[in-house]
């Protein structure tokens, strides 16, 4: 083909092109899902999600004594893998919607590890059958277990989050969840701080002054990648100055690769004494799941809510069945990371990131690497971010209710802080007598079951101050048989649940009896307004 027939037929396709294309339609470009904003995003995600995996792992090695080869190796990364099956998911989605849309301008949902759920499971499951028993294959197995069940639940529940949203009352669900913030996620890391303050301090200033105080870090980067950094920064100069190792062995790189397994299933028996923690838990990130998704919609990013939804249970399903031990969601702050100028790139590179590099054995590395007083302060902030929330999100005139659901959380931190002390010490409760036993045995049954609890608990008062007390005397009646089976309340040291015609101590019947009472007062109160209303 000649020159000329190169320019004939050139005109020739234009002709056609005009023909085809109206006149005056703006011919778009095709959709960029990367931009230089995913570097920022990237950052700040990824970053979220190594907190949460360097406080996974200093936990239960530092406080629980599990092997660490058991966490770095196996819960870690299949924690890790729900990160990355939702990411990759997520991503799709935004490059799906950009397609659909021709906008280039579409970010995809940012997704990680949950941080109450870390230290419900942590706290509140894998690390107390690790106390009672002693074997921490059996806790890691016990924790998948949850986990799984955690994933079903939120499948359930995808179809009919609206319907929960709107039947359960924000002061319980953020109520539970601000005690655990303020009590489990920041009061606990804040005791990391303390016993390393030359590097906790100033680590945590800098955190303050970026995350609250607006202040600008150097080369506008995030305000955490900046504070960790200099932690770290210091606690690794200090130790080559003193010439004393302060860090753990960081030792060879080593493949991790998360395979599914069974192994969950012989802990079914010990797995079922600890399921109450999944449906609050599954219900709270269902719904942040749907608040997420307004807020996207709101930024101008339309997703379907059930996609999402029903991509935070796969992915922790996935977790759980290949050794994690923590429920996988999306993350508040999606407009955030828009104003960033982020992509569909950013939550690709974190998944890749955090799930290879489990994988790879790197992650398993880095983690070693931090050091807890770097990453405390980080938790200290999402736990005061939580708190503020539930007081702000709620009516004003729940405020009594949000503040309720502390107490049970306040019980199992004094149980588990005091248990950890006891084993230091070479004693256990059961050297306990007289006043101290009784003592010892009233914050267990407090403490346990304390996440439905504080539902419990902070519901029935929103209810209260509405003016229902119908519905208090319902809730009140349903504690009052999850009481007669475990499900709160449990005597047993394990949180363990039991049939209800053969309760193991006499406090639960007097509990079941005085939850009976209470719903009685409540109905009786409840015909007593009808009445005056009639009237």
């Amino acid at each position: 083909m000649g020159p000329g027939d190169g320019r004939a037929h050139a005109c020739a396709r234009t002709r056609v092109d005009r023909l085809l294309i109206p006149a005056g339609t703006a011919i778009l470009p095709p959709p960029r899902w990367v931009r230089s904003g995913d570097l920022n995003g990237f950052l700040g995600l990824a970053l979220d999600n190594v907190t949460q995996l360097v406080i996974l792992a200093s936990i239960l090695i530092g406080v629980f004594q599990f092997p660490a080869d058991l966490v770095l190796y196996r819960m870690v990364p299949g924690t890790a893998l729900g990160v990355l099956v939702g990411d990759l998911a997520y991503t799709w989605l935004a490059v799906k919607l950009m397609s659909r849309t021709g906008r280039d301008d579409v970010t995809a949902m940012p997704f990680g590890i949950d941080t109450p759920t870390l230290f419900a499971m942590v706290f509140g499951v894998v690390g107390p059958v690790k106390m009672a028993t002693g074997d921490a294959v059996l806790a890691w197995k016990v924790g998948m277990g949850v986990t799984i069940a955690i994933g079903l639940v939120k499948t359930v529940l995808s179809f009919a989050g609206d319907f929960a949203r709107r039947v359960v009352p924000r002061a319980a669900l953020l109520g539970s969840i601000a005690g655990i913030a303020i009590l489990l996620i920041a009061f606990l890391p804040a005791l990391k701080v303390m016993r390393d303050p030359l590097v906790g301090v100033p680590t945590m200033t800098i955190l303050l002054l970026a995350l609250l105080g607006r202040v600008r870090m150097p080369w506008g980067l995030p305000g955490a990648f900046v504070a960790v950094v200099a932690g770290a920064t210091i606690f690794w100069l200090r130790g080559a100055w003193s010439g004393e190792t302060h860090g753990p062995s960081l030792g060879a790189l080593r493949l991790a690769v998360p395979w599914p397994t069974l192994a969950w299933l012989d802990a079914l028996p010990q797995t079922a004494a600890y399921l109450s923690v999944a449906l609050p838990f599954a219900l709270v990130t269902v719904i942040g799941g749907i608040d997420n998704t307004e807020s996207a919609a709101a930024a101008g990013d339309e997703y379907r809510a059930r996609d999402i939804l029903l991509t935070e249970a796969i992915a922790t399903i996935a977790a759980g069945l290949c050794g994690g031990v923590v429920q996988n969601t999306p993350y508040i702050g999606h407009p955030a990371y828009k104003a960033m100028g982020a992509r569909a790139g950013y939550t690709l590179i974190t998944g890749i990131v955090i799930g290879v590099g489990a994988a790879l054995g790197v992650l398993s590395r880095l983690v070693a690497m931090l050091p807890e007083a770097a990453v405390a302060p980080i938790l200290i902030f999402i736990g005061l971010e939580i708190t503020a929330q539930a007081f702000l999100a709620s009516p004003r005139h729940h405020g009594a209710a949000v503040a309720l659901a502390f107490v049970p959380v306040a019980a199992a931190v004094v149980v588990i802080q005091a248990g950890s002390l006891l084993g230091t010490l070479g004693r256990s409760p059961a050297d306990f007598s007289g006043d101290a036993a009784l003592t010892w045995q009233t914050l267990l049954v407090l403490g346990n079951g304390f996440i439905l609890t504080a539902v419990l608990w902070a519901w029935t008062l929103a209810a209260m101050l509405d003016g229902r007390p119908r519905v208090a005397a319902a809730l009140l009646a349903f504690a009052s048989l999850a009481a007669l089976c475990g499900l709160i309340h449990s005597p047993l040291p394990t949180g363990g649940l039991f049939l209800p015609w053969s309760p193991p101590r006499a406090i639960t019947t007097q509990l079941a009896g005085a939850y009976g009472v209470a719903a009685a007062i409540c109905w009786m109160a409840s015909a007593r307004q009808r009445g005056k209303i009639t009237a």
